[in-house]
């Protein structure tokens, strides 16, 4: 109640008593001690709420700390708006013409650099001086409410123009800034209270710009070493090119596009782009001697099954015969199947796959001769033979997608230059302003959850529920490998978002108040308010966004 003076608090199954006026950060400091690097935030029934805020009303209140998924959210958003003001003090805010958060790789947050004068070691030093002055000196973030129109004018005083689109598109008449000694910057998402809480950083160049290395969730309080990933930078920049030659950098370009109603040459655009690259890489197969193994892997609803059609019609038209052969169908029989340290079927790991008979089998097959394939069925957990035989001729060339594709223990007898390797993932290059990135995650989870309901019924809570797991999964059996790829694919599309709003918003409402994905339900659904909806129907039918949306040509 608004005029009560004390409240109580359930914390860890504890009920205490408060004034009513006590701010979380105060609450805070008797759970330090088992926070791991720090506290970030409070969940106060199944709300965010950042530590600065009075808490006013008695419930439940779990303290979130940096290893958590919203903690570590938290300390990275603070971390980029150290850095942020740090280049615009060093610099000055009018000798930049752009300092935009592109993309995320490994442990590092690249930003690209528009300025007066490039990154050197010397531009580093003293910028990372003036982000280690405002951290010794806890310099405190200042949250206030603007109305959109002073909002705007603050961001136009700022040459932000990016963050005048993101409030033109804002469903209210207000927005919440961040301000620090009169600079003024707009995140989505909570806020440390001050960046005394910022103490593990480091700032290096990287090509033309900076990245900005933090902790992982896992180790919080450990600055891992940062290693460059140059095939995965060459792609992002690749698609950050295409933004830009499209006119679609961050959502408010989206928006204004989708507004205008000329959407659909942005649509064919996009296509037309994943298409070549795709015929470019079954040219460099075709020009590749004795390559009869096309190695695919790739995260969770990367557009692995519609990339492997499409990729397949590019290898027929330069005269190959591609055959499809699923990692899965060399599932060990389900009692073989290793257990995972809470007891359960570890179906990611290599020993669920049956790497022997695998390697036999493909091995037979370069040889010439005639093998009969396996069938696993999902349903009896076995795997059965049913007369699937194949043999390979000059132009015959096998098309092999799954988890560990890239891992090559999974194809240790086999010789090198008989495979070629393929990475593909939805490398997302939009961004909702040049401060805010969205997250890789965010997009693929949408296109899980968007097509299991369509095609196996699961609640948007069941995707949710597994998808720690399935992330578990990528990082340990998948990302090692990415580098090793001969080709990388983005599957990523500028509009795609846009096209899933209309489908994910009905399952995310639909996650009950409660559950333990309730508080990610609510996360999702402020993240696609920043999205118009988009018609999906001018989508062309062998699109990678028809694997989740519906209407593929193809069987996925």
């Amino acid at each position: 109640m608004a005029n009560e003076e004390t409240i109580n608090l359930i914390i860890n199954n504890e009920t205490k008593e408060y004034p009513a006026n006590i701010t979380y950060a105060e609450i805070a400091k008797e759970y330090e001690k088992d926070a791991r690097g720090g506290i970030a935030v409070a969940c106060h029934d199944e709300s965010i709420r950042e530590l600065f805020l009075e808490v006013g009303r008695s419930g439940k209140v779990d303290f979130m700390d940096f290893s958590t998924p919203a903690g570590h959210a938290t300390y990275m958003r603070t971390a980029v708006l150290l850095f942020v003001k740090a280049v615009y003090d060093v610099v000055g805010m009018n000798r930049i013409g752009k300092l935009k958060l592109e993309f995320s790789m490994n442990t590092g947050y690249y930003f690209s650099f528009e300025a007066n004068e490039s990154v050197t070691e010397e531009l580093i030093e003293k910028i990372s001086a003036r982000m280690q002055e405002m951290v010794d000196a806890k310099t405190v973030i200042h949250k206030d409410n603007f109305p959109l129109s002073e909002a705007m004018k603050i961001f136009e005083s700022q040459n932000m123009p990016d963050k005048i689109k993101t409030c033109r598109f804002r469903k209210g008449r207000d927005i919440n800034l961040y301000e620090i000694d009169g600079y003024f910057d707009y995140f989505y998402g909570s806020m440390l209270p001050d960046m005394g809480m910022v103490k593990w950083f480091e700032v290096l160049k990287f090509k033309s710009g900076f990245i900005l290395n933090i902790p992982t969730a896992k180790e919080p309080t450990v600055l891992p070493k940062f290693v460059p990933l140059p095939k995965i930078y060459s792609t992002m920049m690749a698609a950050t090119t295409l933004s830009d030659t499209i006119g679609i950098g961050v959502v408010g370009d989206l928006n204004e596009n989708l507004c205008n109603g000329d959407y659909e040459d942005m649509i064919l655009v996009s296509e037309a782009m994943q298409e070549r690259r795709i015929a470019n890489i079954a040219v460099d197969i075709a020009k590749r001697t004795g390559v009869k193994f096309i190695m695919i892997a790739g995260p969770s609803s990367s557009g692995k099954t519609s990339f492997s059609h499409r990729l397949s019609i590019q290898l027929k038209s330069l005269g190959f015969k591609p055959h499809p052969i699923g990692v899965d169908d060399y599932f060990v029989n389900r009692e073989d199947t290793p257990r995972d340290a809470n007891g359960d079927y570890d179906f990611e790991c290599l020993e669920a796959i049956d790497v022997k008979l695998f390697n036999h089998d493909m091995e037979l097959l370069l040889q010439g001769e005639e093998v009969e394939l396996p069938t696993f069925n999902f349903k009896t957990g076995q795997r059965e033979y049913r007369g699937n035989k194949l043999q390979l001729g000059p132009d015959d060339i096998l098309v092999i997608e799954g988890i560990h594709a890239l891992n090559d223990k999974m194809s240790e007898l086999l010789p090198t230059e008989s495979k070629y390797k393929i990475y593909i993932s939805a490398l997302t290059t939009l961004n909702i302003d040049e401060h805010n990135r969205i997250p890789t995650t965010d997009a693929r989870l949408l296109r899980r959850m968007v097509r299991d309901f369509r095609t196996r019924g699961n609640s948007a809570t069941r995707t949710i529920q597994m998808w720690a797991n399935v992330r578990k999964g990528e990082v340990e059996n998948i990302f090692p490998f990415q580098e090793s790829a001969d080709a990388i694919f983005n599957s990523a599309l500028l509009y795609e978002i846009a096209a899933l709003k209309s489908f994910a918003e009905p399952l995310l409402y639909s996650v009950p108040e409660g559950t333990p994905e309730y508080l990610e339900a609510r996360r999702l659904l402020k993240f696609l308010e920043y999205f118009l909806c988009m018609d999906t129907s001018r989508i062309p039918t062998n699109s990678i966004a028809r694997e989740f949306v519906g209407g593929s040509i193809f069987n996925v």
